[in-house]
């Protein structure tokens, strides 16, 4: 498969559109978006391992709602009254806990010891071990479904508290999500945002090549869902899609088209990125060396 250069990204579904003949230039990465990716090179430099493509996809997701969209407190993780944030494909854990090492709910020095013995930062998030963490995720294909039950609870307790699930592209395979996706349509659950992190690539290959998603924003519609498709790294298109929930009560879908491994020029689309271990020093210096330089 012939992939784009670095510099771009093409949304399959937004390509379709008469008005969009060409790739879209991606928006340039700013300071708060590399020392973001530098928390997660330090975690998987510390652990000698992890899924470094599958977290940098996520970083300015996880950035606008920490930064800018949810109600939370960092003193307080169980404060009753927080936004919820799941993040469903669990390996791209680091893009987690770099946002809650940055805010503040652990030390940041403890990302250096990532996978480590006596650390409690996993490979996988662990809800009731990870302060912030709201639910031990990497089976993939649950978080959409906790996700539901949590927003019901929200409801039934008429708190105004949203919660945003975020998935995988290719964990959509699952038939649990749209089990989900079902219930959420039905119960018009407009506290509840799902995200779809759609850089593309999955496990072991290209998502067009192991099980193609499109149509993507209309199964999502014909489950119920008030649908956006947006540059998963254009930080202003971020705030917009998540900012408030749907005018007409029903949950949202976000489809944020992304690059996995977005910010190492080298990771970039490369399915190998999807996950390595034992990641000799010149490659680790390679990736500091990529995020002080775009």
């Amino acid at each position: 498969m012939t992939r784009k250069p670095r510099s771009y990204y093409e949304p399959p579904s937004l390509m379709r559109s008469p008005t969009m003949t060409h790739a879209v230039p991606l928006p340039a990465l700013d300071e708060r978006s590399m020392r973001l990716r530098r928390l997660v090179i330090q975690a998987l430099d510390g652990g000698g391992r992890g899924h470094l493509g599958s977290s940098l996809s996520l970083i300015e997701i996880v950035r606008v709602l920490y930064d800018e969209v949810m109600n939370h407190r960092p003193a307080e993780p169980r404060w009753e009254g927080r936004d919820r944030f799941i993040l469903s494909k669990g390996h791209g854990c680091l893009a987690l806990y770099a946002i809650l090492a940055d805010k503040g709910y652990f030390p940041e020095a403890e990302l250096a010891r990532f996978c480590r013995n006596g650390s409690y930062l996993g490979g996988h998030p662990e809800a009731g071990k990870i302060p912030g963490v709201e639910a031990s995720t990497g089976a993939l294909g649950h978080g959409l479904s906790i996700g539901v039950g949590m927003a019901l609870g929200l409801r039934i307790k008429a708190s105004a508290a949203r919660v945003f699930v975020a998935m995988g592209d290719g964990e959509i395979n699952e038939g649990s999500v749209w089990e989900a996706a079902m219930a959420a349509g039905k119960h018009r659950l407009a506290n509840l945002t799902a995200l779809v992190d759609y850089n593309k690539i999955q496990s072991y290959g290209f998502v067009s090549e192991v099980q193609p998603l499109e149509p993507l924003a209309d199964k999502w519609r014909a489950f119920g869902f008030a649908v956006e498709e947006i540059d998963g790294h254009d930080v202003a298109a971020l705030h917009g899609a998540l900012s408030s929930p749907d005018a007409e009560s029903r949950p949202k879908a976000v489809i944020c088209h992304t690059v996995k491994g977005r910010g190492v020029p080298f990771a970039e689309n490369d399915p190998k990125w999807h996950h390595k271990s034992n990641i000799p020093a010149p490659e680790i210096a390679a990736m500091y060396a990529a995020l002080e330089t775009i």
